[in-house]
């Protein structure tokens, strides 16, 4: 079915990878590209969305990078009518930041507090801001929000009390975006990843390893938990994100809208 996005320009907010790998945002706009759609790849890191444009151009698709932190509103704009510049349309908005922070209510500062609300809701209501007007006046497009399984459950022994509540305020605010502009031809949907296996779990691995006697063997602990954890005995990758996301971007999930798509492998099926 390929040409899926044939024609269509799309918006990865988030293109980059964090490190050596494939991330999410990086695979979901090298997807897009495969499709057939004009990618701009965006990134707070210029290298990273470079990065990202390289593999898309060495396999012929059309791509643009552009550097911009997409919690600051003249950084969106500025992005929004350099998309507009290059190609005249905007088709697609697939919103693919988010960081988090350890601690509960008790442990976590007011400034991390804000700073993981910033980056990963308020990005995501800055881009709808200014792509929103344009879907209008074209009438239609889709809006893709990365969210996580972390919205609809909190796993027990771990608190990341503030990356917990800002995906469940992006989950509400993908169905009232959803619920408003439905009579426009906009569709919004969320997905909602479980345990992937991305750059930002390795640098995680890392990060416990770090000072532990035999490193390579810590690492290798921790992955191994987290694969356990899936019913499926292993992670998902960032190509099963990129591939729910190519799903909610074309005209296939045309009467989809306002759904909160789980892509976890079951974990939130079970009990």
């Amino acid at each position: 079915m390929a040409g899926r996005l044939k024609d269509k320009v799309a918006i990865v907010v988030g293109a980059g990878s964090s490190g050596p790998g494939w991330g999410n945002g990086k695979c979901t706009a090298v997807t897009f590209a495969r499709e057939g759609a004009r990618v701009m790849c965006v990134d707070r890191r210029r290298a990273a969305a470079e990065e990202t444009v390289g593999l898309i151009v060495k396999e012929g698709g059309e791509a643009m990078a552009w550097e911009a932190d997409s919690s600051k509103n003249a950084d969106v704009k500025a992005m929004v009518d350099a998309c507009m510049g290059k190609w005249g349309r905007i088709d697609v908005l697939d919103n693919n930041v988010g960081i988090g922070s350890a601690g509960g209510p008790v442990e976590l500062s007011e400034d991390e507090w804000h700073l993981v609300f910033d980056v990963n809701v308020k990005s995501f209501f800055l881009t709808a801001k200014h792509v929103l007007p344009i879907m209008e006046k074209q009438g239609g497009g889709a809006i893709v929000n990365v969210s996580s399984i972390a919205s609809i459950r909190s796993p027990k022994g771990v608190s990341y009390i503030a990356y917990n509540a800002s995906k469940g305020a992006v989950n509400s605010l993908t169905i009232a975006i959803a619920s408003q502009y439905a009579d426009k031809g906009i569709r919004c949907n969320a997905i909602l990843p479980g345990l992937m296996h991305t750059p930002m779990i390795d640098f995680l691995a890392e990060q416990y390893a770090k000072g532990e006697t035999d490193h390579n063997q810590a690492y290798d602990k921790m992955i191994a938990i987290r694969h356990r954890a899936s019913p499926t005995g292993r992670m998902g990758t960032g190509w099963d994100t990129a591939n729910a996301a190519l799903f909610l971007a074309s005209d296939e999930s045309a009467y989809v809208n306002g759904h909160l798509l789980v892509v976890d492998g079951g974990i939130t099926a079970r009990a």
